[in-house]
């Protein structure tokens, strides 16, 4: 039987133009469906019907041309919206409200959206996973018993179980595509800059993403992200689209054929113990020969020197986490992995941050020198798995021990983090399953301002594969 939930996003924006569904019916189409299912699946950390329906009513006074009218979807836990709970998902501020709204939510309600609340997050964003403690986890839609990665982890589970149309999401080291992979969903982390409304980040790792079914319904929020200003936001000129939508339409076409890189190498394979699970080799595999049947130019290409980037990451992803206000008493409110990242963040030398944000800062340039410059491989996009095994259990990771925690993320996730450093956009893509009906994803990386080409790469392989066809049970 036909649902709402069943059209892309795209479609049901036409629906919402035509006038065939209403915002009112289309909202409360969700609603019915987070009410009965958001339970098992922990997609929402806060549901806000009465706010979401006042919104949808209130579209009929602004213009249905806007990017999103009438169209539901959930800010991630992490942003605030000024009036409601904001706790950044740890127990630590179990009674916080904001006090103002950050730029992010503020874009896409400009843009016409309708949020329903907030979308489940780890403890500050911190880890690939969420299974905050003390709350529901964001359960895999596909099997209730494994998670959905993180940090955009909620986000994820609402988009692959029907729950949303499309997500926001922000990406510091993986955290939009990563769940993306994890749950069969298209994950957009655009170039560095690209998304003005972006909160500031130590050294510029997170950029605001998105979360969707299908490659134009991804190209189409992040050309809402990067549609209009807030406040005193104000775009960088050289990676403006130059006209709204553009993303969509390059999406739309899926058009041309590209010279890309293939690697199965991370910066963290000198320094940690990385194994590519079968399933993900042949994920790539069958990748690789769609794109060969498509004309598309394949190399193997050697991975960028990566000497001091294992320790050098860490570094700044724990002096991040220093920043986080709390006190000693609010250490002993945080989870495990917070209060290591923490007490480590707070006990480096500031020569040690100032060379690790050097070393980076050296990566960054050595990839895109060896990539994408004339005196290099001169790519269009570089492929690489999405994640190195299939979703992890719940409960896999180590609660206790920081270190050892820290670890098993990277053995998760090699394939992510170095594209937040590089400030490169990427884009995962669900285009297989495991024996066990599990999502497999890659990943394809583009030069600097690049979105347009692996999105057009990504929809080639949409429309060979149909992605958007497979569903977890409950859709």
């Amino acid at each position: 039987m036909f649902e709402l939930h069943h059209l892309s996003a795209q479609e049901q924006w036409d629906w919402l133009q035509r006038g065939d569904v209403s915002p009112v019916e289309l909202l409360e189409h969700y609603l019915t469906r987070i009410d009965r299912l958001n339970g098992p699946l922990g997609a929402f950390s806060r549901v806000d019907p009465d706010r979401a329906l006042d919104t949808a009513k209130r579209l009929a006074d602004r213009p249905r041309s806007l990017e999103l009218w009438g169209l539901p979807l959930a800010e991630k836990e992490l942003s605030r919206r000024e009036g409601a709970s904001w706790t950044g998902g740890s127990r630590a501020f179990a009674d916080r409200v904001a006090d103002g709204t950050d730029d992010i939510v503020r874009v896409l309600d400009e843009a016409g959206a309708v949020s329903v609340g907030a979308t489940t997050a780890p403890e500050f964003g911190m880890p690939s996973y969420t299974e905050p403690l003390g709350r529901p986890a964001a359960s895999n839609p596909y099997d209730l018993s494994l998670g959905a990665g993180g940090s955009s982890g909620g986000a994820a589970v609402a988009v692959a179980a029907g729950l949303l149309p499309f997500a926001p999401g922000s990406d510091g080291g993986g955290s939009v595509r990563i769940p993306a992979a994890a749950t069969g969903l298209v994950g957009l982390k655009p170039t560095r800059g690209l998304v003005p409304a972006t909160a500031d980040s130590l050294a510029g790792f997170v950029s605001n993403g998105a979360l969707a079914r299908t490659v134009e319904d991804a190209a189409m929020l992040l050309d809402a992200m990067t549609a209009r200003t807030s406040g005193e936001i104000d775009f960088l000129s050289t990676l403006r689209p130059p006209d709204p939508g553009r993303l969509l339409g390059e999406a739309v076409r899926g058009e041309g054929r590209f010279q890309i890189g293939i690697t199965t190498s991370s910066p963290w394979h000198d320094t940690h113990e990385i194994a590519l699970d079968p399933s993900a080799r042949r994920a790539l595999d069958d990748t690789i020969e769609l794109l060969a049947d498509r004309g598309h130019g394949l190399e193997e290409v050697p991975f960028p020197d990566s000497i001091g980037y294992a320790g050098a990451f860490e570094t700044v992803w724990k002096a991040g986490a220093a920043a986080i206000p709390l006190g000693d008493e609010g250490l002993g409110l945080v989870e495990p992995l917070t209060a290591w990242l923490i007490r480590e963040g707070r006990s480096l030398p500031v020569a040690a941050l100032v060379e690790a944000l050097a070393t980076l800062s050296r990566f960054e340039k050595g990839v895109n020198r060896a990539w994408f410059s004339r005196e290099g491989a001169r790519l269009d996009a570089v492929l690489t798995p999405a994640l190195a095994l299939p979703p992890r259990p719940l409960g896999w990771y180590d609660p206790d021990d920081g270190a050892a925690n820290f670890a098993q993320q990277v053995a998760y996730t090699p394939f992510t983090s170095f594209v937040n450093v590089s400030g490169l956009p990427a884009v995962t893509l669900p285009v297989s399953t495991t024996e066990q009906g599990l999502p497999m994803g890659v990943q394809l990386i583009g030069r600097p301002g690049g979105e347009a080409t692996i999105l057009s790469i990504g929809r080639q392989l949409e429309r060979a594969l149909q992605w958007q066809r497979r569903h977890p049970p409950g859709w």
